[in-house]
């Protein structure tokens, strides 16, 4: 999945946990922190493995379901010691929301499920065929995504790209657009 897809995938989460356990739509925090976890295991796999070699791929310790559950649980007791045990919560959505879409998402693609992405150290994913840094590598998977789309090929990958945007931003203005709300009432605030 492409950063914005993840994020998608992950708010859209968040709202459903936020309305079903909290009764509620999701603030800006709520939806911010849904996006920065929903990022997290590519903001910390993908340069550890494409610029400094840490990892043959960039699918490993951030991306792995047995490393996870210490994280989620690590960061909820110190964000609930912090008083923000929603934001834990929210994060962690995200970050699982993540993990999914690196699975699901070659299966719309025409391929098989990619558990394997998930499983680090158990399994680790082959080293890409080229010595390419993180631009050089993020430039190329954005020309093959672009080209994909280009082609409008009515399949799963378009189908779910329509869907999914329609989807969140629907969800999003239900939800009173969070962050942006907060972004216009802070503006509005200092104009007064």
């Amino acid at each position: 999945m492409w950063p914005w897809e993840h994020v998608a995938f992950g708010y859209l989460l968040v709202s459903l946990y936020s309305h079903v356990v909290r009764g509620k739509s999701p603030d800006g925090r709520l939806a911010l922190a849904a996006g920065l976890g929903a990022l997290f295991p590519d903001l910390v796999d993908k340069p550890l493995s494409w610029t400094f070699g840490v990892f043959p791929s960039g699918y490993a310790v951030a991306h792995s379901a047995y490393v996870f559950p210490t994280f989620a649980v690590a960061l909820w007791l110190v964000l609930r010691y912090r008083g923000a045990p929603s934001l834990a919560v929210a994060f962690v959505v995200g970050h699982f929301s993540h993990l999914v879409g690196d699975v699901v998402y070659p299966f719309l693609l025409g391929d098989e499920l990619a558990v394997s992405a998930v499983l680090w150290p158990v399994v680790t994913r082959p080293a890409s065929p080229t010595e390419a840094g993180l631009l050089a590598r993020t430039l190329y998977y954005l020309r093959e995504w672009l080209v994909r789309l280009w082609a409008l090929e009515l399949g799963p990958l378009l189908l779910f790209e329509l869907a999914l945007v329609g989807v969140v931003v629907a969800v999003w203005l239900y939800d009173g657009a969070p962050v942006f709300a907060e972004f216009r009432s802070m503006l509005a605030a200092q104009t007064e």
